[in-house]
């Protein structure tokens, strides 16, 4: 027996070793197996700490802890929107913790969160300074981003060398059209829909005169939000607000106290001394008594956990990130797996009410259709609220449309009812480097979908009426489903994107609110009064995969650069990255325009 243990624990530190994981790395995994943490504490008179780079996703992605992320790999700043909340909440409650603190880490990039997820993070800290706690913030370069949430704080302070960026939102377009007409590659687009823009891309060198109009009343909205939101907390009304942006964009610290966007320039030791005296620690004490968010989240979640113990259960459902067809990926929406996904939710009767949380700018019309289904099935035996993130438009807006209430966020991106259908040949590419084909078939069109050539007239004309036939069924359904005239859905439609606001003015959103808000309706429809628990949906990836997923990715992973080369490289390797989800079996999609990025 002992050599049997032996020879296995050889064998496993070898592989461990061929699979990458350092001699540092063992140690720490045999300390961590050795001295697994119960889980943390809270003492008295503590301040939570919020990093304002963490990234805020819609479900649970990272490992469940300290061993988890050092064999996987995982970096400690992302948390799911409801551990937020919910540890933002209970810290309100908790009369151990005496404030919270938002700080800027300056040594890795912003977490990237939509603003309707800031949005609710945002109300969050609203409440929880309604109970009379401070909240501080402090950071060297305030982004407009960070002051979203920043600006919600008792106390706002900036280092003395920082700045405040205040010059408005932007849109900024990547086109390819003449890189692609250099290499020699072919790109032919149906499509429908005047604003369906997602195309534009791979066919222009610049916005459409449609795509430019709205995008612009689009961040507009967005703007508008902005500023009546941070205009109501920092005392200065939107015109005031924009006076600064439009005259000064970057302020110097003085300049930002002076207009009232900031409360002291300090220095973050000075911060902390202030922090230390409202936990009552002594200024030589290293620092303030403190438990960070993603702790904090864990002991919220044991705490609502010893509150709800009934079987009745309200399943939230994440679909997040781009709608594809078959399974997808674990960051992708795979029609079949959402369908299957929702099915088991139907069946399992105690599942009282869904939940469909939705963050995708679309995708595969086959796979959206697929999960739709599911969707109206789902709703004949229990509610099912959708929740619409930072972005549910197109393929996110079709899944969405059958559900009982749509709750959406005002800064919202929504709508885009719309269809396209793309597919590239490498035709001249080809030919330039010496390569030819030569077809042999048994019907005219039995090669349509090649990429070695571009498609006959005759072919575009069959693709244009499979596209034109999906857009039509697109606009019955969204008529029949919001209960209005086809004929008004068509005006609105033609692939516009909206934002939350607009939707709700135009009836494509039925009502304002966030997730917490979707979770509170589905049990009030549901009847289920406060004897419920709450279950999501799809389960995070355990132990295993998340190794197994680890180790088999051999890409880099460059980790919080700043580097201003680096960062727009990794945009552009983000917008031709989305080529990999077009995978629908009719090449035919109900997506958003492809680099619908807001800074």
């Amino acid at each position: 027996m002992r050599d049997f243990l032996k020879y296995t624990l050889a064998s496993l530190l070898a592989l461990l070793i061929f699979m990458g994981v350092s001699i540092g790395g063992l140690l720490s995994l045999v300390i961590l197996l050795a001295s697994r943490d119960p889980g943390p504490k809270v003492k008295d008179k503590s301040v939570l700490t919020f990093d304002l780079s963490t990234q805020i996703t819609d479900s649970r992605r990272a490992g469940a802890g300290a061993l988890e992320e050092t064999l996987t790999g995982d970096s400690k700043d992302t948390i799911a929107l409801r551990a937020v909340l919910d540890a933002i909440n209970q810290a309100a409650q908790d009369k151990r913790i005496v404030g919270i603190y938002l700080y800027g880490d300056t040594s890795r990039d912003g977490g990237g969160a939509g603003y309707a997820t800031l949005k609710e993070v945002r109300e969050a800290l609203q409440r929880f300074r309604a109970t009379g706690k401070p909240i501080f913030a402090y950071d060297v370069n305030w982004r407009e981003s960070e002051y979203y949430l920043a600006s919600v704080a008792d106390t706002i302070a900036i280092n003395p060398f920082g700045s405040v960026e205040m010059n408005g939102l932007s849109s900024e377009t990547t086109f390819f059209a003449g890189a692609l007409q250099k290499f020699g590659i072919g790109m032919q687009v149906t499509r429908v829909g005047k604003y369906k823009s997602a195309v534009e891309p791979f066919l222009l060198t610049r916005r459409s005169p449609e795509s430019r109009k709205q995008t612009q009343q689009l961040i507009g909205d967005l703007w508008n939000e902005f500023l009546v939101t941070v205009g109501k907390d920092r005392k200065l009304s939107p015109q005031q607000l924009q006076s600064i942006v439009d005259n000064q964009g970057m302020l110097e610290p003085a300049e930002a106290l002076k207009r009232g966007l900031v409360t002291k320039q300090a220095y973050e030791d000075e911060i902390v001394t202030q922090l230390k005296q409202l936990t009552g620690r002594k200024e030589n004490d290293k620092t303030f008594r403190q438990i960070n968010l993603k702790s904090y989240a864990k002991v919220a979640e044991e705490e609502l956990q010893k509150g709800r113990k009934a079987n009745k259960t309200i399943a939230v459902l994440y679909a997040e990130g781009e709608i594809v067809d078959g399974d997808g990926d674990s960051d992708q929406v795979g029609g079949s797996r959402f369908a299957e996904q929702l099915r088991e939710l139907r069946q399992d009767n105690d599942v009282k009410a869904v939940v469909l949380r939705v963050n995708s700018p679309g995708g595969s019309v086959t796979a959206s259709d697929q999960i739709q289904r599911e969707v109206i099935l789902t709703r004949k035996v229990k509610p099912v609220i959708v929740s619409m993130g930072s972005v549910a438009a197109s393929g996110g807006y079709w899944i969405s449309t059958y559900s009982d209430r749509i709750f959406a966020e005002p800064n919202t991106i929504t709508g885009s009812i719309g269809v396209f259908g793309l597919r590239p040949n490498i035709q001249k590419l080809a030919n330039n480097n010496g390569i030819t084909w030569d077809v042999v078939k048994t019907g005219r069109f039995a090669d349509m979908l090649t990429l070695s050539r571009p498609r006959t007239p005759e072919e575009l004309a069959l693709m244009q009426k499979s596209v034109d036939r999906i857009y039509n069924e697109f606009l019955g359904k969204v008529a029949d489903s919001r209960k209005l005239p086809k004929d008004k859905v068509a005006e609105i439609a033609q692939g516009r994107v909206w934002s939350g606001k607009e939707a709700k003015a135009i009836g494509l959103v039925d009502d304002f609110g966030g997730l917490q808000v979707a979770i509170q309706e589905a049990a009030k429809r549901a009847k289920l009064g406060n004897d419920w628990r709450l279950e999501e949906y799809p389960k995070p990836r355990s132990l295993g995969q998340q190794i197994l997923e680890n180790f088999s990715d051999s890409s880099a992973k460059v980790n919080g650069t700043k580097d201003p080369l680096t960062r727009e490289f990794k945009k552009l390797q983000a917008d031709l990255w989305i080529l990999r989800a077009l995978n629908d079996p009719l090449d035919i999609y109900a997506r958003l325009p492809y680099n619908i990025r807001i800074d």
